[in-house]
């Protein structure tokens, strides 16, 4: 009779191949409810966007209208790229075909965008940044696309959508859409963080690293320093901090998603601080900050803005912006270092004990 069992090689290779993004959301959740069915779902269409623009990407150059700008300004005052336009498009369709999200707000849109025949059952608000670091792309360098998925609290009978302006702790999913060498889409729960890359010849999310940890400290800051002279003195000390002491190596794409990622896995630390101007810096809160945060904190990292944790913030408005510093928990610290108590001394002691 013919041995009917794989060899173990194989059989591993079809458990690896068959845990897709939305089994593994259920797998998760430990349930089948109705919320978990949702929430699943949801990923889902997530995953469909980032597929739509992952392909779109990979024929820039060879289309019209991938790669340049439109010749509009957006809400936050910067040149529209088509690849920013496509990006926001595919995550309103994908999503308007859910069923299950009311909501969406946009980098690219200046108010809520609703969809009233999801909105009686939809109780769920789709934040996210549909391609951020567009300014790499005719570069064909790394960007991403950033999410974060909210619970609607209250029946927003305005249209105001009052009720996101909470805290980042109010997300219950959050993730992004990394478009290099590989697609890969990153997410959490508020169980860890796990890591799926796309596979083209299944069309699959196929989950590659699971519970990722970041580590305590590592090498890397990455830091745009054609600002230094902008910043308040606390960061540029940091900065000379780590200029005079061994062991650190610079690293910076001018995407979030991309350096984020790097730092996610290898330790380190992301700083966009605001600068004398503009303290309040440039990046997103509720669909850039708060999501990478979210994800850092699950995955034993930090973010702050260098006094607060970013997950404690309340955005007083859908576009708020804040600094951002996130990464490992030791290099947090130590940047934080330096904005609480802005001594050269002070770095030194906070690697001594941590």
């Amino acid at each position: 009779m013919a041995d009917t069992h794989p060899p173990i090689a194989q059989e591993r290779t079809l458990k690896r191949d068959c845990m897709t993004l939305s089994r593994h959301v259920l797998q998760q959740l430990g349930s089948f409810s109705t919320e978990a069915q949702d929430l699943s779902a949801i990923m889902g269409r997530i995953a469909l966007a980032g597929k739509l623009i992952a392909r779109h990407l990979s024929r820039a150059g060879l289309m019209e209208n991938v790669l340049g700008v439109t010749g509009e300004v957006n809400v936050q005052g910067e040149s529209v790229k088509n690849m920013d336009v496509y990006a926001n498009e595919a995550f309103i369709s994908v999503l308007e075909q859910s069923g299950l999200v009311c909501r969406l707000a946009s980098e690219e849109m200046e108010k809520p965008y609703y969809i009233p025949e999801n909105c009686p059952i939809g109780r769920y608000t789709l934040l996210y940044d549909p391609l951020d670091g567009s300014s790499n792309i005719d570069s064909n360098l790394n960007v991403g696309s950033i999410f974060s998925i909210r619970q609607q609290e209250g029946n927003d009978e305005d249209g105001l959508a009052r009720d996101l302006l909470q805290n980042g702790r109010k997300q219950i999913a959050a993730g992004y859409v990394l478009y290099g060498p590989s697609t890969m889409l990153v997410y959490s729960i508020g169980k860890g963080v796990h890591a799926f890359t796309l596979d083209p010849s299944l069309g699959e999310f196929i989950l590659s690293a699971e519970k990722i940890i970041i580590p305590d400290h590592g090498a890397i800051y990455s830091v745009n320093e054609g600002n230094f002279w902008q910043w308040e003195e606390s960061f540029r000390d940091y900065i000379r901090y780590v200029h005079r002491h061994e062991g650190y190596t610079a690293r910076y794409g001018g995407a979030l998603v991309g350096d984020f990622h790097r730092i996610l896995f290898q330790g380190g630390v992301f700083l966009y601080p605001g600068t004398v101007k503009r303290p309040e810096g440039k990046l997103r809160l509720l669909y850039e900050a708060a999501p990478i945060a979210f994800l850092a904190e699950q995955a034993g990292g930090r973010a702050s803005t260098g006094v607060v944790p970013i997950l404690d913030v309340v955005a007083d408005k859908i576009h708020a912006r804040t600094p951002l510093i996130v990464g490992s928990k030791d290099d947090v610290a130590l940047v934080e270092s330096f904005v609480k108590d802005p001594s050269k001394e002070q770095g030194d002691k906070v690697m001594a004990h941590s």
